[in-house]
């Protein structure tokens, strides 16, 4: 599963949506919850896997429906702009990989904002074997780390957080697989401790360092919409929310079962697969802020620790945004009650 860091750059986009004015076209199906029936398409950064699980199980056991909501998943891929399309109005929402991509596409006036997150902290980590291990970011020093070009960003954050000179790292262009390592072309690869299919070429002598413990506090699976669906349209948000947070807390209570049924879903998954990340990705979903404030909850502080950060970085290069010009908490109050029956 490919979990690509969206660059941002989408000013010509951009700049072609405010001149023609959004379209509006995709909000038609979403108006129709007055009427008892809210059409929700929830546009992905990548293709359906284990990250999607809780809503696979509440959109199988009905639970969307329970709610009033018609609701599909869109794929995305690497010539899917998903942000774009949330954007513009052709869907009613979306969910990207890493909190900088909604940053960033507010930051060149983008009109989204995120209302929830799926994981909790994020699960982008630095693989490398016992023999030759990092163990903490001083221990990268001299190393040679193969990343995809969409991650070096957040090689960049953790080296400054640590300052470590970025001079003293060499970085290796390299794509999903993880053999580089094994083969002795790196030191360290990266990728996602959720992606339990990649990760099992490493072996048991796989040594990991997280980008959290090293830290660089980012959101994972921010789920976002535009600024006119979340001021027009609150309670189809806060619908979709409670509907969501239930599919998950089914999955935490009977994990077994909702692996068949993401299966069933989606047959090129492996079962045997998805069951090991999903406990991976339970422990994401309902650790940190979610264990006192339910499924979704995100810290605004947190938020603004990543805005800085990202700034000092030098990343936004039109404005750099505000914490209220990227989040919507009104759908996490309006729901709490729902998502903390864990």
């Amino acid at each position: 599963m490919a979990h690509l860091h969206d660059s941002g750059r989408r000013s010509l986009l951009k700049t072609s949506l405010i001149a023609g004015g959004l379209s509006a076209g995709g909000l038609l199906s979403i108006d129709a919850f007055a009427q008892g029936k809210a059409r929700i398409n929830m546009q992905l950064g990548w293709i359906v896997g284990v990250n999607q699980i809780g809503e696979v199980v509440a959109k199988r056991l009905g639970f969307y429906e329970q709610e009033g909501i018609d609701f599909a998943i869109q794929p995305g891929g690497p010539n899917i702009d998903g942000v774009a399309i949330v954007a513009s109005g052709r869907y009613e929402l979306g969910q990207v990989s890493s909190s900088p991509s909604v940053m960033l596409a507010v930051s060149q006036g983008l009109p989204i904002k995120c209302f929830a997150v799926g994981a909790q902290k994020h699960p982008f980590t630095f693989f490398s074997l016992a023999k030759n291990p990092v163990r903490k970011p001083a221990d990268l020093v001299g190393k040679r780390v193969g990343l995809p070009s969409t991650a070096a960003v957040l090689l960049r954050a953790l080296l400054a957080k640590n300052k470590i000179p970025e001079k003293e790292v060499k970085v290796v262009t390299i794509g999903a697989d993880m053999s580089p390592l094994l083969t002795g072309q790196v030191d360290v690869v990266t990728g996602w401790l959720t992606s339990t299919t990649a990760l099992k070429v490493l072996g048991p002598e796989r040594v990991d360092l997280t980008l959290w413990d090293s830290g660089v506090k980012l959101y994972a699976l921010p789920y976002y919409a535009s600024t006119k669906t979340l001021e027009t349209q609150p309670k189809v948000i806060e619908a979709f929310l409670r509907a969501t947070a239930r599919g998950w807390q089914h999955v935490k209570a009977n994990r077994d079962e909702a692996v068949d049924l993401l299966v069933k879903e989606y047959p090129n998954l492996k079962r045997e697969d998805e069951r090991v990340a999903a406990d991976v990705m339970l422990e994401y979903s309902f650790g940190g802020l979610a264990q006192t404030q339910g499924w979704g909850a995100m810290d605004p502080a947190v938020w603004q620790e990543q805005i800085s950060m990202y700034a000092d970085l030098g990343q936004f290069t039109a404005r750099t945004p505000k914490v209220e010009d990227v989040l919507w908490l009104d759908g996490l109050k309006a729901s709490a009650a729902a998502r903390m029956k864990a």
